[in-house]
């Protein structure tokens, strides 16, 4: 994939990398826990992945490190989920055209249809958090 894409593209591929999660994310990764607002597969899953950077798949796709979930949490506020009940969903990550991901409590994995997350409108992309990443190893 990479030896096609500066020919395609007209400059080189940039760094795609899963990191491993520090001391510092399983601390967050615990905190995330204690809110009741994330599905138990994705505290896993920041427990032992720091994040996801795959810059040069499609239009990029990023699974944020869960300090910055936090964060983000923290200054804006949960999001809507998609339930239609009270918003209850954290924003996970995003993919390189400004739409963000979003997951809350059930793992049922969102899309928002626009950059704007001030009354999102969702589209379901996965059933929970294993079949999203499927996905984006798929692209």
């Amino acid at each position: 994939m990479t030896a096609e894409f500066e020919r395609r593209h007209g400059f080189p591929p940039g760094t795609n990398q899963v990191r491993s999660a520090d001391a510092a994310d399983q601390a967050a990764a615990r905190a995330l826990a204690e809110l009741d607002l994330a599905s138990a597969d994705l505290v896993t899953l920041y427990e032992s992945i720091g994040d996801i950077a795959w810059a040069d798949v499609g239009n990029g796709y990023f699974v944020d490190p869960v300090p910055d979930v936090l964060l983000r949490l923290k200054e804006y506020g949960a999001v809507g989920d998609g339930t239609g009940e009270e918003a209850r969903g954290l924003v996970i990550g995003s993919n390189g055209g400004g739409l963000c991901y979003v997951t809350g409590p059930s793992g049922v994995v969102y899309r928002t249809r626009t950059a704007s997350l001030d009354e999102p409108e969702l589209d379901r992309v996965a059933d929970d958090l294993r079949q999203f990443l499927e996905l984006l190893e798929q692209s």
